[in-house]
Order: structure tokens, then sequence, then C-alpha cells
């Protein structure tokens, strides 16, 4: 649908991807909650406000208001032989897109609500000193003068973004989240935030539980160093995110273990394969039933609490938004793709060229590369595209800090390559069945309906929700479903109610892709343990709001 605009919670949610796309481990998940009984262990709850038309509007034009809790109450500091008492925190879910903590920094405690993000490993909030950004002035700001146990560092720090950097430099102080007081932690005090587009987030900044091997500058993580200052009952934490939108809490985060009330069932358990994001393999993605053929060599995919939507390979995400009826922006330029190109990518795929060499021989890629092969690195880095039309990821020498993701334009051939690329990845899987060629070209057409647009919206009819395919995610051998109703995001605009695709094209170039990224529509349906000792992720039917 030409013109089409995002709306107002999805623009935050996009926000928070570009920002965010823990931990040491227990022998069992059984240990984990038997050394502590549910209740025993420090926990985050998230309470969530009814979203209405004119709230979203309001939240548009103003700030949030400040939540008046003191978190430095009765705080939690490591001595030896301390019974580990249960810890209760506020926190917001924002529009089913931001999952925040309220956490304090300094002595006093100063508090700032943070997006709690498994896909980075660096805290940072806005500083004092912060005058030359707008967007600083939109959100509370730590003041090292006001702290009786700040330490100074001043090492400068950039962290890259889609959007812009944050840039600051590094501090040490007392961080505090629930009870649990986190001694001499280093963190970035923000001098510049990424975009203007932060002046519209509701949190200050991001708490990272990523692994150490993505933080940038090398700085311990939050986490790490609640584990080495024995400031919870077990190195592992839990994620329990509410989306029912009837409900007051929004969710829980729980500090050293989990807690039975927030699942159902065992976990399935996945090995993180790259130290990093919380990265793991996926063995297939079905539609109904049948797969979508794009993990034959592998797939891997990132839990991630600071995105919201679901993320994959533009290709596959075409063929979801197809068989659920989702319209995309850019489909006439594929159709005309289709016209110019379809015929001969059919001819040689048909003639057995292998399939990598296409599109050098009908003279849309020019570098020698596919990026859209199935091969993934299990020690790879994870990176990110914005769909078929838009920018490559490049790490280059900043791969091992984290996000800093640069994106750029690769050559004035790179759009046409990678509609080329889709093609073949496509047109192979019908030549594999046999499919004629007049037959292959009009799916091909057909599929072009529902590619997804650079910014990732696709509307589909809010009538037909029913009637949509159930997609699913086979990992570790288990099928963990959606149904529309879980996948499909609604939004009332101007008086009417407006859905739109959860899933968004993403496509990350090899070795590190294909990669899926599963945000929090993956993550409100099923309870998600961290497990960092045995380095491995878990999953479970996430229960209703606990009684």
């Amino acid at each position: 649908m030409a013109g089409l605009s995002l709306p107002a919670r999805h623009v935050v949610a996009l926000l928070v991807a570009v920002v965010s796309v823990a931990v040491f481990v227990v022998p069992t998940l059984a240990n984990a909650s038997a050394s502590g009984s549910p209740s025993s262990l420090p926990r985050v709850p998230l309470f969530k406000k009814r979203v209405t038309l004119a709230l979203v509007r309001a939240v548009l034009r103003e700030r949030a208001r400040q939540l008046v809790r003191n978190a430095g109450s009765g705080r939690r500091v490591a001595n030896e032989g301390d019974d580990l008492e249960p810890d209760h925190v506020a926190l917001n879910n924002y529009l089913d897109a931001q999952y925040t903590a309220e956490i304090g920094i300094g002595t006093p405690p100063q508090t700032f609500r943070v997006v709690m993000d498994t896909g980075s490993a660096n805290l940072w909030v806005p500083s004092r000193k912060c005058r030359f950004s707008i967007p600083c002035y939109f959100h509370r700001k730590y003041d090292s003068g006001s702290s009786s146990t700040y330490e100074e560092d001043g090492t400068d720090i950039s962290i890259h973004y889609g959007t812009g950097a944050m840039a600051g430099f590094l501090s040490r102080d007392v961080v505090t989240v629930g009870t649990v007081a986190v001694q001499h932690q280093g963190f970035a005090e923000a001098m510049k935030e990424p975009g203007t587009a932060f002046i519209l987030a509701k949190f200050d900044g991001i708490l990272g539980l990523g692994f150490m091997e993505i933080s940038v500058d090398r700085v311990t993580p939050v986490w790490y160093n609640m584990v080495e200052q024995r400031l919870v009952p077990e190195p592992v934490f839990s994620f329990w995110l509410n989306r029912d939108t009837e409900g007051q809490m929004g969710g829980e985060m729980v500090l050293g273990g989990v807690d039975p009330k927030h699942f159902t069932g065992e976990h399935t358990w996945s090995n993180v394969t790259r130290r990093g994001y919380w990265q793991f393999a996926i063995d297939d993605v079905t539609v109904d039933g049948e797969s979508a053929g794009f993990c034959q060599h592998g797939c891997s995919a990132i839990a991630d609490t600071g995105t919201s939507l679901l993320s994959g390979p533009t290709a596959v995400i075409a063929e979801i938004n197809q068989a659920i009826g989702a319209t995309g922006v850019i489909s006439q330029q594929c159709k005309q793709m289709v016209t110019q190109y379809g015929p001969m990518i059919v001819d040689l795929l048909q003639a057995q060229v292998d399939p990598e060499k296409v599109c050098q021989q009908v003279h849309l890629c020019d570098d020698g590369e596919n990026h859209l092969k199935t091969t993934t690195s299990s020690s790879s880095s994870s990176s990110s595209g914005l769909g078929v039309m838009e920018v490559l990821v490049e790490h280059g020498e900043e791969e091992v800090k984290g996000r800093a993701w640069e994106l750029k334009v690769v050559g004035d051939n790179e759009p046409l390559c990678k509609f080329c690329e889709t093609f073949v990845f496509w047109i192979e899987r019908q030549v594999k069945l046999n499919k004629s060629k007049a037959e292959i070209l009009e799916k091909l057409d057909k599929l072009c309906d529902h590619l997804p647009s650079p910014r990732g919206e696709s509307v589909v009819d809010c009538r037909k929700l029913d009637d949509m395919p159930t997609v699913s995610f086979v990992i570790s051998g288990k099928k963990f479903e959606l149904t529309a109703h879980q996948y499909v995001l609604r939004e009332s605009q101007g008086g009417q109610e407006e859905c739109i695709s959860g899933f968004m094209g993403l496509d990350v170039p090899p070795p590190s892709g294909p990669l899926w990224i599963l945000g929090d529509i993956f993550l409100g349906v099923y309870h998600s343990v961290y497990d960092f000792g045995n380095e491995r992720v878990g999953f479970a039917p996430a229960t209703p709001v606990p009684t």
C-alpha cells in the first residue's frame, strides 16, 4: 500500500530493534529453582497500561511521567553467607514495544528507565553534561556530582546504530536493579544520543544482558558483575513478557532463576552457537506445516528482548506475507524485474546452472558474491540489513563491538543484485517441484505483491485473522507455533482498526546469515531462560497472568 506510514508503536519498536539486534549457568533448570524457591529469587515485574489512541498521541507529544519509586531502599550488597531475599521492581511495558526497568545509579540512587536488552551488553544513560544533543533534554540525566560513590574514568566511548551514534565517556558507580546493588559498575554517560528518533523513546538508556564479547570497549556487563559479586542465587535469568492487553502486569524478569508460575511444561534447550548475542540454531521455519525451505544448510536466530518484531530473510518473509495476505509497497519494482529477467533466470536454473552463478550470468551481480546463501557459521558475528531495496550491514573493524552497525549501500548494482538473488531462491524451489516456466513466472509475480516495504511494514485484513496460517519455528526438534492473533499487530487509526504483519524483512549476508531475530512477539508467547554457564537458551509456553 503506497504511502503507508508505520504506526507510532512500531516506529518505537523499530527504534528498539536498531538499538538492540546472559547468564553463567546452572547444571539443570531444576537446580536453578531448587536452590531457592521462586519466592526467594530477585524478580523484576512489568506492569502494563491499557493502550488508547489518545495515549499514543500523548506519548508522541510528551515525556513519560517519571516513576517515584526509590530504587535504593534496602539495597543488597555482597556479604558472605547472606541469604538472598526476593525483590520486586516496578517496570513498564510500553505498547508491547518496549519492556523497561527502573534502575538506580549512584548514592543516593538516581533513577533511570532502561530497556532490558538481551541483544547488547553495555549500560548507558544520558549525562548531565549532555547539552548539545536534543534527545538528552527529553530524558533523565546522570549527575556524577550528586553521587558519593562516583568513580571517574573518562575514557571516550562510541556505539554506532543505524540511526546514528551514542557518544560519551565511561564512569563507574553503584548500579541498583531492584535491591541488587552492583559495586564499581562501569557504564557510559551519553553526551550524544543516536538520532533525533530518541526524542520519542520512552526509555532513558539501555542495560545490555548479552555476552562480554559484544561489549563495546570490553566494559564488564552488569550481569557479569552480579554473578561475580555473588548477588544472585544462581547465574541464570529469565523473562516472562505479558501480551495480554487487559493485564496490569507487563511481565517479569527473574534474576537468578525462574518462576514456575510463568510457564507450563518443560523448557526446550538450544546451545548458544556464538558467544555475543543469545544466538542459537533453528532447524526450520514452517508455514501451515510446510517448510519455508530456507534452512536446508542451517539457520541461526537471536533471542532479543530489545526487539519487538520478528525479523527474517526477506525472501521467506515475502512467502509468509503472501500466505497471510499481507501487502507491501515495492511490488511494482519487483514485477518489472520479473518481466525483464524472470524468463532468463528460469531458463538457467532449469538448465541446472549453479544458483550462486545465475545472477552474475544475467549481469545483475558483479561482485562475485551471493548475499543470500543458506550457509551459516556458528562462530560468526551477527549483522543486519533492511530489505531487498535497502542497505547491507558491514561490521568491518567493529565486529566485536556489539551492535556497532554501519549501514551503507554496497555499489550501484546492489538493489538489483538483491532482487535477483531473492528470485533465484524462489525459482530454485519451484524448479525442484517440476513446475513449468509459466507456472513459475506466475508464482513469482504473485510473490512480488507481498514483499515487505523497506521500512518493514505490511498490512493484512483484520477480518481474516482466523483464516491465516500458523507460522512455526523448529528449535531442537520441537515446533514453536505462532497463530495470526499472536503475530499480527492490531492498531486503531482514525477510528478504524488496522492490522500489520509482525514479520519484517531483514537480510544478513554470509557468513553471519541467514539470521532470524526473535523479538517480543515470540518471547511473549514463550517464556525464555538464559543460562550462561551451559551457554544455552530455553523456551517453554508462557502462562497468562499468574494469580
